[in-house]
């Protein structure tokens, strides 16, 4: 051992010996309180704080191991007891405020039964009132399906229509030009054969002129 360690070692000593009654105490009264006991929380975090102190400064291992597992028992259990505190305060509000709810009820059960025949008839009348909105929304839809239909159909048959009408013109059409054709071609006949006739009667005329001046040739020639 060190020189310098020797007064350290004393002073462990001595503390050791001064801590020898409290160890006792402990042990034979402090063991018996309850462990979430205000008094032996406190008790404790004192003692535990000054163990762990003289543990730090005298390098006492021990000492300073025991005083922290005491601080950290003491805060946990206190925070705990403290926790606990809080809830069953809760549940006694809770409590309260339950019963006094319970005793309003039952002072004034006309104005409860009234307040939930509200509710129930307010209900009601929302879900009367969705309903309409449903079926009138499809009862639109419907008649909107409904209109679709029907002009899809009118458009089919006026294109039908048209078509036909189309058709007819068509075949007026060409009626008109296969009857004006022949027109046309009757009347060119006509007039070839009024020209042939013409041609013919000229010829004719020009024979008889012929056979006429002929004849007064010989004529001419018989009185020589």
């Amino acid at each position: 051992m060190k020189i310098t360690q020797i007064p350290l070692a004393a002073l462990r000593l001595q503390y050791r010996i001064v801590r020898a009654p409290l160890r006792l105490f402990e042990d034979r009264v402090l063991n018996r309180v309850d462990p979430e006991a205000p008094g032996r929380l406190l008790y404790e975090r004192s003692v535990g704080t000054v163990d762990a102190t003289v543990g730090g400064v005298l390098g006492d291992d021990d000492a300073l191991q025991r005083g922290a597992t005491l601080i950290q028992r003491s805060e946990a259990l206190g925070e705990a007891t403290r926790l606990d505190q809080e809830a069953k305060q809760k549940r006694q509000q809770a409590d309260a405020k339950f019963e006094q709810e319970r005793e309003s009820v039952a002072s004034a059960p006309v104005e409860a039964r009234k307040a939930a025949q509200r509710k129930a008839d307010q209900a009601r009348s929302t879900a009367e009132q969705r309903k309409k909105q449903a079926a009138d929304a499809a009862a639109k839809q419907s008649a909107e399906a409904k209109q679709r239909i029907d002009e899809a159909a009118a458009n089919k048959v006026t294109g039908v229509e048209a078509a036909k009408r189309a058709k007819q013109q068509t075949a007026t059409a060409a009626e008109k030009a296969a009857t004006d054709a022949a027109k046309a071609e009757l009347d060119d006949a006509a007039e070839k054969r009024s020209e042939a006739v013409d041609k013919r009667a000229h010829a004719e005329r020009v024979d008889e002129l012929a056979d006429a001046e002929k004849e007064q040739r010989q004529e001419a020639r018989a009185e020589d």
